[in-house]
Parts: structure tokens; sequence; C-alpha cells
């Protein structure tokens, strides 16, 4: 029986356009000058540390870890330092109404739904937890974190990572059976499943289900057997 849901952002609750053609440049934009003038900003200085280490500089310059945050932005790297940075430069944008998150239409009637029902709702996702707060804290639907009774991001594990899905369930303390994992990425439900956990595949529009999945496979949450 599924007692818990732990759900992905990108590509599951919503769009990944959203974060591609907005989040990202929004950060990008403003990341110089938001690195300038955070210098004496401890939890930045740290996170700016974090990233000089995960890419093996002895020393750097503010301008050279500038260079390397774009790049990495760029790439999509799946930085635990870079997700922590564009979380603190979004944080701005959703606060001065510059943009709302975007959330599929059928998403908040079935968290809700659910919730009612007695399930308990957790994400995991590769952007940071404020990040993650502030994307459901700001949707078309209003503000969706009441639903939720807990965030994960990459200080846990690599979402591609069985050993990540386990300590989600041991922080949760659930067995890996009871949580259901929603996912658009087959290595991520993969890896959930090599957990233990239970795994959908989201197939949004215009994808299509892979004849051959190994994990159940919809096109939105109202389809989601739980």
């Amino acid at each position: 029986m599924t007692r818990i849901i732990l759900t992905d952002i990108e590509g599951t609750t919503s769009s990944i356009s959203f974060v591609k053609d907005v989040l990202f440049p929004y950060a990008r934009e403003r990341l110089p000058a938001f690195v300038a003038t955070h210098v004496d900003d401890a939890e930045v200085q740290h996170w700016l540390h974090e990233a000089a280490k995960e890419a093996g500089l002895v020393s750097a310059t503010q301008q050279e870890l500038i260079e390397l945050l774009v790049s990495w932005i760029d790439a999509d790297r799946k930085s635990t330092a870079l997700k922590a940075l564009q979380g603190m430069i979004w944080k701005d944008g959703y606060a001065s109404g510059e943009y709302r998150s975007h959330i599929y239409p059928e998403v908040p009637t079935r968290l809700r739904a659910w919730k009612a029902a007695g399930k308990n709702l957790y994400v995991y996702s590769s952007g940071s937890v404020p990040a993650q707060k502030l994307l459901f804290g700001h949707t078309d639907a209003g503000d969706l974190t009441p639903l939720f009774d807990g965030y994960f991001d990459t200080e846990t594990g690599g979402k591609r990572e069985t050993e990540s899905y386990r300590r989600i369930a041991a922080a949760i303390g659930a067995a890996p059976g009871e949580i259901l994992f929603l996912s658009d990425i087959v290595q991520e439900l993969d890896a959930a499943r090599s957990a233990g956990m239970r795994t959908t595949l989201l197939a949004r529009s215009p994808s299509t289900c892979p004849a051959d999945s190994a994990h159940r496979c919809v096109a939105d949450f109202d389809a989601i057997e739980v």
C-alpha cells in the first residue's frame, strides 16, 4: 500500500520549459551582480567555496567563479552549490512578481486529494530545497507548500543513485515499499526501484510512454494509481 508519494519537479509537476526558459536565464543574467554584491554574506561565500572545491580550484578569483557558474548554468550541471546560489537569486524574482511558477493544471487537485486521503507528500529534485519551496509557494494555483511534508535535494545524493532513495526512506521513517516515486526520467526511477520503491513514469505531452517501459507509465497525475 502506498503511504507516501515522492515527486520530482521538472517534467513531472511542472514544465521543463519554465525552468529552462524562465528561471535559468533569470539567474544567469543576475549572477555576476549577485556574487559581487554578496561578498560579506556567509552563506553565499560558503556555496562559492563549495563550487570552487567541486571544480578542483585551489584558489579562484571572483570573476573566475562567476564564469564557472555561468558555464554550469549553460550546461545544466547538477551542482548542489550552483542550485543553492540559483535559489537565492530566484527568490528575488518571485518576491518582485516577475514570474510565477508553472504547475500542470491537474497537479494541485491531485495533490490535495492525496493529502486528504492521508498520504504524506514529499519532493525530491536537483534544485535546492529553498528553490523547491519557492516554486511550490508561487504557483498559478497559489501556495502549495502546506501540502508537502518535506523536501530533498542533491545534498541527499544524486537522483540516479540507489543509495539516495534509501536515505530518503530512512529520513522519512518509512519502508521503501510504502513510497511511490514519480519522475519523467527512467534512470531515476530505476534507482528508486532498486531501493525498493514503487515507481511511475510521467510521459507528458508530446512525449509518449515507451513500449518496453519497466515502470508504469502515465500521461498526467490523474492517471496515477496509488
